[in-house]
């Protein structure tokens, strides 16, 4: 967690500089091959691309709209009643923002007061305890149980008190790759409606789904778009994780509230972006079959290596991260695993316990990142076979 900061506010001491960064930093410093932060090493459609430079020779440089223009408004809304028969009006209950990771701060400034409770599902994306902790809320979590990271709902329901505001559900899941099923859905659902809660809902990895799993929006559920706030991103369907422009839609009054924190944020963000991004989204379904089949057959290529390197991996069912067991390596301490890898082998990874409360609980895990070109992950797991027995 680093050294206390004599400057900062009480609710955020305790969190430095994200693991994401340290180890990127880690690996530009030693030349290693980056596998930690979850960012692809090509760029996405070429249509797009050119969308975006049209845009901004078109002068779409200036502030847009503080909701975001109307026309990717529009293709949000056509997007999800396209994919998931959602029906959005794009007028009230559409908002761009800078990433998802905006929408999620802006949703917790907005929805939570101090002291306020909010539930997440453990392991967690590190950014939801920062954002909670912004609000002055207070994280509760329910823990994914290995080996097949299901829930217990009796756990559910046994952290939800008086002071219970919402439920945060990040499915596709980071880090662990898991999709929610239908069952698991309405189970949380359920407890969403019996307690009146509110539930936002991070989908970034919608698009990144395998095996022909579907994924199934929470707001799809009787009685869940009332109470549901939707967020996703072009960063990880489209591989511009640089553009940061994101989306939450949800019920008017629910968004006009995040809107309120958003527009202190960034105010508004990516212009130019924000018109590609209209082109990205009304882009047929064999780009979106292309990017599954492709990203599923680096899955089983990553996968497949760590396993013979002597790591024990359950494959992802969706998004591009995979998480490992380094026991039978004969290590046991992920943060030391992480850092001496890349002196190691030439490898960077992310030690899992950064993404629980219960670092123990984690400690044994590292999480890869597998949205690279097939030769560099083939390098990586070459490199990862030579570990061997601790040292």
């Amino acid at each position: 967690m680093g050294e206390r900061n004599p400057y900062l506010v009480e609710r955020l001491q305790g969190f430095g500089t994200t693991i994401f960064a340290e180890m990127s930093e880690l690996a530009a410093r030693t030349g290693a091959i980056n596998l930690g932060q979850g960012f692809p090493d090509a760029d996405g459609p070429e249509e797009v691309l050119e969308a975006a430079v049209a845009a901004i020779r078109a002068g779409h440089n200036q502030y847009p709209p503080g909701l975001g223009i109307l026309p990717l408004r529009q293709a949000v809304a056509d997007h999800q009643r396209r994919f998931y028969g959602l029906k959005v009006d794009p007028d009230t209950e559409v908002l761009v923002t800078a990433g998802a990771s905006e929408a999620i701060a802006a949703a917790m400034l907005a929805l939570v007061e101090p002291g306020d409770e909010v539930v997440v599902f453990e392991p967690y994306f590190d950014h939801y305890a920062s954002s909670i902790a912004l609000a002055g809320g207070r994280r509760r979590v329910v823990r994914l149980q290995e080996p097949d990271l299901r829930f217990d709902v009796a756990e559910l329901e046994a952290v939800i008190g008086p002071d219970t505001r919402l439920i945060l559900l990040n499915s596709p899941h980071n880090p662990t790759g898991k999709v929610f099923d239908a069952e698991e859905l309405g189970r949380i659902a359920a407890v969403a409606i019996a307690h009146d809660l509110l539930v936002v809902t991070d989908e970034v990895y919608e698009h990144l789904i395998f095996d022909g799993l579907p994924h199934l929006p929470l707001a799809t559920l009787p009685g869940m778009a009332e109470r549901t706030l939707t967020i996703s991103s072009a960063g990880k369907s489209f591989g511009f994780t640089g553009w940061k422009i994101g989306w939450a839609h949800g019920p008017a009054n629910l968004l006009a509230a995040v809107l309120v924190a958003k527009q202190s944020l960034t105010y508004v963000s990516g212009g130019p972006f924000q018109h590609a991004l209209v082109t990205a989204l009304g882009i047929d379904d064999a780009y979106f079959d292309g990017l599954v089949d492709d990203l599923q057959a680096k899955r089983d290529l990553f996968c497949a290596g760590l396993k013979a390197a002597g790591f024990e991996v359950r494959p992802p069912s969706g998004t591009y991260f995979a998480t490992a067991d380094i026991r039978p390596l004969g290590y046991e301490d992920g943060v030391d695993f992480c850092l001496a890898l890349p002196e190691r082998c030439g490898v960077v990874a992310v030690p899992s316990a950064a993404f629980y409360d219960d670092e123990a609980a984690g400690r044994h895990l590292v999480r890869f990142a597998f949205c690279k070109q097939p030769e560099v992950l083939t390098e990586a797991v070459e490199r990862l076979a030579t570990l061997g027995g601790a040292q």
